[in-house]
């Protein structure tokens, strides 16, 4: 293994002018004049509409010999192939003559990490995004340190225009742990230096003995004592929700999106802002969410806009003229000019090139809005947001599913009596999965609804239930954000239930309070609210017993059988998951409930 302990990188990497440290207002008036595709709204923020809508992954690659594959996750290039596209990448870049620099932190306290982001100016709404999410060298260096020039121990090279023809999907990013750097090219989605960085974090806190959580956090005070919740989850969740909703007498949120657990137990945060997604926001159902998209100071992505410079949370399909308004947006997005002529004029229908589920076919995405619209809002902006400097310990840390279908059977809220079960279903990752490109649906895992941690997915398991061991207290739990028996359409006619945000925030607030009777269950060897004990009946008002214990339902609705055959199939389907990923048997058994 690399160590952790080399030496800073070198401080100017490329023979060009470097614009160092802009402030807001100067990024937003660099990426207004460079970014394409981009607008100011009536809000006074700024909505990119970017060519990718969502990490790729599959473009992601470690640079490492192919001997090498079986020690890592994800994919490896030959570090001479990878060279030759660095040394590519430097040409182009040098080739502009100037580059965005932002230095900052990620983390607080013992946890900061020193980072330099490199940007050329295509792709200054990007740099401007992460210079909300990034703690600055002020709010981390004493005064003296401030005089030296900055020091950084990771660094993340993004240039959006620079694309490869030779590679596949035209793109690539390169992530160099011996020298704790990642190349993004040909990418304009803001995920990749967001995920670019903590995807390092999470090989370097590994090597210390701790673990990155894709998690959100906020610090809870339940009967006078204050604690803080961890909230896993895979994009469309929820995590963000229920990261920001109120339980006990007094909720504020510390963290979003991820969160490090060290050996001794402590938690330390990594950025210092929201990067939230917005489809279907409302002032009534995420409140803090819905204030920050339209603070000025916050960075919107794939929104749409209205007429008015508003936004529009929850749009579908377009229409000509909607397309026809934002056409050269679209066009600089990459939208292809002859599909959005077509379809302008009319020889193109939309029911032509969309399906029932509102699926476009390739070429034809700009018919549809992608429901991976995204806003970065900084905590600043964030009403009741709890201070980084006194973080209380993890208490409760808890998993997100959605789950949806006909065969949605997980129960609103479990709790695990056991590290090793938690271990467990935290590497499963369950939820239901619409992609951020909106053409993928169906139920998935994810090992701890993380594709970010670049080492083998299993020793994820095996790290949680040794540090879970060492924090006193700790409550592990599932909930279930999705529905129960269908989805959408089958709750409409009657034929599901949805698990609603008011049924969540509920249940959360029985847990904390002590105040739930648990019954195991006799299939999974977790524990269910008991629908029939009296110290429930409080809750049993705010949440019908079928989301509690979806076995009723099923009953209800004269499908046991579809209930007994998901569960057998989840067993074998959850034994199978964590055996492909060599999860310690003790992890393997404690799910498998045989």
């Amino acid at each position: 293994m690399v160590s952790t302990k080399k030496e800073h990188l070198k401080e100017k990497p490329y023979n060009v002018k470097y614009i160092v440290d802009p402030t807001q207002n100067e990024l937003r008036e660099l990426a207004l004049k460079f970014t394409p595709a981009i607008m100011k709204t009536a809000y006074g923020n700024v909505d990119k509409f970017s060519r990718l809508k969502a990490r790729m992954a599959k473009y992601t690659y470690i640079i490492a010999p192919e001997s090498e594959k079986s020690n890592y996750s994800g994919n490896v290039i030959d570090p001479a192939k990878a060279q030759e596209l660095i040394e590519r990448q430097r040409a182009y870049i040098e080739k502009q003559g100037e580059l965005i620099e932002i230095n900052g932190y990620y983390g607080y306290g013992k946890g900061a990490m020193p980072i330099q982001w490199l940007y050329t100016k295509e792709a200054a709404n990007v740099a401007g995004m992460q210079q909300v999410l990034a703690f600055s060298r002020s709010a981390i260096e004493p005064k003296e340190q401030l005089k030296q020039p900055f020091k950084p121990k990771f660094r993340l090279v993004y240039t959006a225009g620079l694309s490869f023809p030779d590679m596949p999907g035209n793109l690539g990013i390169f992530v160099d742990l011996e020298n704790w750097t990642t190349y993004v090219m040909g990418s304009d989605y803001f995920g990749e230096t967001k995920k670019g960085v903590l995807r390092m974090l999470n090989e370097y806190v590994y090597r210390l003995g701790g673990l990155v959580m894709h998690a959100g956090a906020k610090k809870v005070k339940v009967g006078g004592k204050a604690l803080t919740m961890g909230i896993l989850g895979l994009s469309g969740t929820g995590k963000t929700t229920t990261t920001f909703s109120k339980q006990g007498e007094l909720a504020q949120p510390i963290q979003d999106d991820m969160i490090v657990l060290w050996p001794d137990g402590t938690c330390t945060i990594t950025e210092n802002g929201c990067f939230a997604k917005t489809y279907g926001l409302t002032p009534e159902s995420e409140p803090v969410i819905y204030q920050g998209t339209i603070h000025s100071d916050a960075w919107v992505e794939n929104v749409f806009p209205n007429p008015d410079g508003t936004y529009d949370f929850s749009k579908g399909r377009l229409t000509p003229q909607e397309v026809a308004r934002l056409k050269k947006m679209l066009i600089d997005s990459g939208a292809p000019s002859e599909n959005v002529e077509a379809f302008i004029s009319g020889k193109v229908k939309i029911d032509e090139v969309v399906n029932e589920d509102d699926i476009p076919q390739d070429g034809w995405d700009f018919t549809v809005w992608t429901q991976n619209g995204r806003s970065i809002i900084p905590m600043k902006a964030i009403k009741d947001a709890a201070s980084f400097d006194n973080i209380p310990q993890v208490k409760s840390l808890g998993i997100l599913n959605r789950d949806e279908g006909p065969d949605a059977a997980m129960p609103g809220i479990v709790r695990f009596p056991t590290p090793e079960l938690a271990a467990g279903y935290f590497m499963l990752g369950e939820t239901s999965k619409t992609s951020a490109a909106g053409k993928e649906r169906g139920k998935t895992r994810s090992p701890f609804t993380q594709p970010f941690f670049t080492s083998l997915f299993g020793l994820q398991a095996k790290r949680f239930s040794e540090l879970a061991s060492k924090l006193e207290g700790l409550e592990t739990w599932l909930m279930n954000t999705g529905y129960v028996g269908g989805n959408a359409k089958d709750e409409a006619q009657g034929k599901a239930l949805k698990v609603k945000i008011p049924h969540s925030s509920a249940m959360l607030e029985a847990m904390l309070s002590g105040k739930i009777k648990w019954t195991l269950d006799p299939d999974f060897g977790y524990q269910i609210v008991d629908v029939n004990a009296k110290e429930n009946a409080e809750l049993l008002k705010k949440v019908p017993k079928e989301i509690l214990n979806p076995e009723i339902f099923f009953e209800n609705n004269g499908r046991s059988a579809d209930y007994r055959a998901w569960v057998e199939r989840m067993k074998k389907e959850r034994e199978e998951f964590l055996n492909k990923f060599n999860v310690d048997r003790n992890i393997v058994e404690a799910v498998s409930h045989r």
